[in-house]
């Protein structure tokens, strides 16, 4: 008979806070991975608004695009590691997918270049999202589950951190004018990131260890029978707020247009990064002892009050302070949401379960930036911010009173 897969996670701890080696390799993968996206994802708003001469709408709809097609992606992904019982190869191929398309942005001319990129990036988060979050939350007992999530968090965040600070070294370097990207500048910065996402692949390929999963004979790729209803109302609700949660490209252009120059606008990423990293372990063990839900509320209610804080921003200087305290609802929130579905899902389910998760939040995600695109342009930058806020409080609500 096949062990708990708690007891196979307590088993295989290392000595590093009761950790297992999947744990900190999984860590180790998101770091380099952050410091590979963030030195590139962030200045793409730039990029498209400052060298190609794309509105807010056109930034809306590539980024909604490019989550939203590679979220059906996700659900397949995670479904099909659930009947083959493995997770560890579809998320190298994942990470794989990612490392070799972002360097292509060294060639982007046009905004549809930009997209496709940006496709076939998600894609590669979509094809490993599932699998990689359910081998984590196998990989440890309940007990260290809000924990393991939160500092793999922190390790993700830490790489976004650093990617922030190499891609700000690299702008202070080549760039005469702090008040503009040039097309050079974000090549070097392109050219930059291709070492540690192919780092990151060969940490997983090479570190990592597979958890059995049982599943019955004939079990179908994908089946949403079995998984419960707590879970089912999360994932409902989670959509409902992510519609009202745009792209953070959206607060990197309101700093910009509330007179921050490119370099401060990468500080302030700095600053919320540095909080996220911080915070997300410490949030994560803290779910662990008083409950996901309450941290998770609270969280939510502290992303109304921050966004409401982003609408009436009428300096960089706000809008910065507020990006930074953006940092706790990230760290109180992300972890202990992931921990919090495979506290609802049995282990079989668990691939199907952030499938379905990752797939809610991708695909609302073009709404959502969509919406926020032509919002701000039929009525201003704080009329995007408002409508987040709404959502949010809305959501709260209706997660304390459902789940």
């Amino acid at each position: 008979m096949m062990n708990n897969p708690s007891q196979q996670g307590s088993k295989r701890s290392s000595r590093m806070g009761g950790l297992s080696r999947n744990v900190w390799v999984l860590t180790l993968v998101s770091f380099f991975t952050d410091i590979s996206s963030d030195m590139v994802i962030n200045l793409i708003p730039l990029f498209l608004t400052g060298v190609l001469k794309q509105s807010t709408a056109v930034v809306g709809v590539i980024e909604g695009v490019a989550e939203t097609t590679a979220s059906l992606m996700k659900i397949f992904s995670g479904g099909l590691s659930d009947k083959l019982g493995k997770r560890k190869a579809l998320a190298v191929l994942g990470y794989g997918l990612s490392a070799l398309s972002k360097p292509f942005l060294y060639f982007a001319s046009t905004w549809g270049m930009v997209l496709g990129v940006r496709f076939a990036d998600r894609l590669g988060k979509g094809v490993r999202t599932a699998p990689k979050e359910a081998l984590l939350a196998e990989s440890v007992s309940k007990e260290k589950r809000g924990l393991a999530f939160g500092v793999q968090r922190a390790g993700d965040t830490a790489g976004a951190f650093l990617g922030l600070l190499i891609a700000t070294f690299i702008i202070w370097r080549t760039e005469a004018n702090p008040n503009l990207l040039s097309r050079e500048t974000f090549q070097w910065v392109v050219l930059a990131s291709i070492i540690p996402g192919v780092l990151a692949v060969l940490i997983l390929w090479l570190g990592a260890r597979d958890v059995d999963v049982a599943q019955p004979k004939g079990a179908p790729v994908l089946s949403f029978k079995g998984l419960d209803r707590r879970f089912l109302a999360f994932l409902a609700i989670t959509l409902l707020f992510t519609l009202g949660n745009s792209s953070d490209a959206f607060i990197i252009l309101l700093g910009k247009d509330r007179g921050l120059t490119v370099l401060q606008v990468m500080a302030m990423l700095l600053t919320f990064n540095a909080i996220y990293t911080v915070l997300a372990g410490p949030a994560g063990a803290l779910s662990d002892r008083i409950g996901r839900r309450k941290l998770i509320l609270f969280g939510w209610l502290a992303y109304g009050l921050i966004y409401l804080g982003f609408a009436l921003s009428k300096t960089g200087t706000a809008v910065w302070v507020w990006f930074g305290l953006y940092g706790i609802y990230y760290a109180m929130t992300e972890g202990a949401g992931k921990a919090l579905i495979a506290d609802l899902v049995p282990q079989e389910k668990r691939g199907t379960a952030y499938g379905l998760y990752a797939a809610a939040v991708g695909l609302a995600a073009f709404p959502a930036s969509a919406i926020a695109g032509v919002l701000w342009t039929s009525f201003g930058a704080a009329s995007t911010f408002y409508f987040g806020a709404g959502l949010a409080l809305l959501a709260g609500v209706l997660f304390w009173r459902m789940v």
